[in-house]
């Protein structure tokens, strides 16, 4: 991951949106847990996308991220909160509120030293990230 300081502000390349963002703690978690994704549990960079816009009700909104399967359907959001956020059902509320709009099989909620993984239509979590190649064949 590439960083640099522009105009006194701590910058961080973002690969997905190809381009230099502020460097917040939410943002570095982002950075590392997508990295992590694409180099260890083999997720096609291609195939995600960063801070995804959708309208739920009238409101727009942000989703961190969202992986697509090979059809450019979405099939995991993932929301991230900075190591000093904790994962609450709060966390979880939010994604389930953009999972009606995006309605995926997959959420991901992570800090950093937490993740809970959900698989949405078994209403089962863990602590684990599962392998891209395992999603595309459940689904």
């Amino acid at each position: 991951m590439r960083t640099r300081i522009y105009n006194n502000k701590e910058q961080i390349f973002c690969e997905w949106r190809k381009r230099w963002v502020r460097l917040t703690p939410e943002e570095w978690v982002r950075q590392q847990l997508l990295h992590h994704m694409v180099e260890q549990l083999a997720y096609p960079s291609s195939l995600i996308g960063v801070e995804v816009a959708i309208t739920v009700g009238e409101v727009k909104k942000r989703c961190d991220a969202v992986v697509y399967n090979q059809d450019l359907q979405p099939l995991m959001l993932i929301e991230c909160k900075a190591e000093t956020v904790p994962i609450t059902q709060k966390t979880l509320d939010q994604a389930l509120v953009y999972n009606r709009k995006l309605n995926v099989p997959y959420l991901i909620l992570y800090n950093g030293p937490q993740t809970v993984s959900v698989h949405v239509p078994s209403q089962s979590a863990s602590s684990s990230i599962p392998h891209y190649s395992s999603l595309t064949t459940e689904n």
